[in-house]
Formats: C-alpha cells, sequence, structure tokens
C-alpha cells in the first residue's frame, strides 16, 4: 500500500513534475503498473515473503485453505494482518505525503468502479482474479515452474493496472481497498471487491481440484530455506525437479 500511494501520488497528483512530463494517462498507467508489479515481485522474494508465502490477499489466503493447504486459525489471523497492513500503509503514505495523496486525482488510492458502471466493474475484477489465481496454482505447481510463479504474479499484476485500471482500479484484493476506503471515508463499489476476488478465485481452485492436479503448498516462493508453517508437500515437487 505504501509503494501504490506513493507512486501513485508520483504519476497523477497535477503538481507533480512526473505528471507534468507525461501528459499520456496510458503511459502513467504503464510506469506504474511495472512499479506495482516489480513490488509484488520484490515482497514475494523477500525474507518475509519466503517466509510467510507472501499472499498479502484475503482471497488468495482463503483459496488455499480451501485448497487444505492451510490451517483455519492461521487462515484467521492471515486475513486479519492483511487488513491491519493495507490500512497502516495508507496511513503511512498519508503521514508523510499529506495532500497530495488526499487530492481528488489520487484519493489515497482508492479503488472504485469506472464510468461503465458497478457490474462491468464486477467482472472485470472477477476475470483478473480468477487467471490470476489459474496461473499461480498452475506455476507453483509444476516442476521447473515454480520458482517462478513470483515473476508471472508479478507481469500478470502490471499487465492488468496498465490495461484494467480504468474500468475497476485494479484491487483484486478486498484488503488493498478496504485500506483505502477506510482512510478516505470512501465506500463506493465495495461489495465488488468483497465479492468479486473471493468467488473468482475459488473457482480457479474448483478447476484446479477437479483437473485432478496436486497443490504443493501454500507459499508463492518455495525455493528457500525459511521454515514452512503451511500443509506442505513441497518435498515432492522437488523430488519431481530432480528426476
Amino acid at each position: 500500500m505504501i509503494s501504490a500511494g506513493a507512486f501513485t501520488t508520483l504519476f497523477e497528483y497535477p503538481d507533480s513534475p512526473v505528471h507534468q512530463a507525461i501528459a499520456d494517462p496510458f503511459l502513467r498507467r504503464i510506469f506504474i503498473g511495472v512499479a506495482m508489479g516489480l513490488t509484488a515481485l520484490g515482497l514475494i522474494f523477500s525474507p518475509l515473503g519466503k517466509r510467510s508465502g507472501a499472499h498479502m490477499n484475503p482471497a488468495v489466503t482463503l483459496t488455499f485453505l480451501r485448497l487444505g493447504k492451510m490451517k483455519p486459525w492461521d487462515t484467521f489471523f492471515y486475513v486479519v494482518a492483511q487488513f491491519i497492513g493495507g490500512v497502516t500503509g495508507v496511513l503511512v503514505v498519508a503521514l508523510f505525503i499529506g495532500q497530495a495523496f488526499a487530492h481528488p486525482s489520487v484519493n489515497y488510492v482508492v479503488t472504485v468502479p469506472g464510468p461503465a458502471g458497478d457490474w462491468v466493474a464486477f467482472v472485470a475484477e472477477f476475470i483478473m482474479a480468477f487467471f490470476l489465481m489459474l496461473v499461480v496454482l498452475f506455476v507453483s505447481n509444476t516442476p521447473g515452474l515454480a520458482r517462478w510463479t513470483g515473476v508471472f504474479a508479478g507481469c500478470l499484476v502490471a499487465i492488468y493496472i496498465t490495461f484494467e485500471a480504468p474500468f475497476s482500479g485494479m484491487s483484486m484484493n478486498p484488503a488493498r481497498t478496504f485500506g483505502s476506503a477506510a482512510v478516505a471515508s470512501f465506500w463506493a463499489g465495495l461489495w465488488i471487491y468483497f465479492t468479486a476476488p473471493v468467488l473468482a478465485m475459488q473457482l480457479a481452485a474448483e478447476l484446479h481440484v477437479r483437473s485432478k492436479r496436486v497443490v504443493y503448498c501454500a507459499k508463492l516462493h518455495h525455493h528457500n530455506s525459511a521454515r514452512c508453517i503451511f500443509n506442505c508437500g513441497f518435498s515432492r515437487l522437488l523430488d519431481q525437479e530432480s528426476k
């Protein structure tokens, strides 16, 4: 959330030199998308991400609960931490950037439906979350590809922000949307961001299960020595990679 707030303010606040230098909104979204994709990639491969699994998203965590990779008690605390983190990140940016972050062109990086309306935003969020989870499940459970799960996820985030943001603000994450909404006191379309990503990722998980594919672990990056707290079968994937 700190990254989203800082980069969006840098590119979208009207008095920002960067905003004034880049007049094309599509080009600005490309830069923001790349910045956020690199942020996601960096967090997934960071020491903290290697230890926690780098979910950062309640919809992801609930999906791995559905797949039997997480315990209910761990899931509860993951989701609580994600919401607290979302709000805290926005508050930190508001504290240090102030009025520029609150300006209507940035508005605490709230995610709201675009001019096409709520249902278009819902469909867009659903499609993005569905394909993100399908890719994560496929890549993270495929020998030879699993170590690159963070790269695939980061690339999708960058692409989604670049092309989809005008339709829904590109959230895919209830905690991310809630963090901005709580600080901005702006709740328009909140139901979209609490339902579409969760339903979409659950559907992706169901399709993955029905395809008889194995889910080894809930970590997004597992090729490291950090302790794993999940119902983990990653050693079996390593065995396949070594063959």
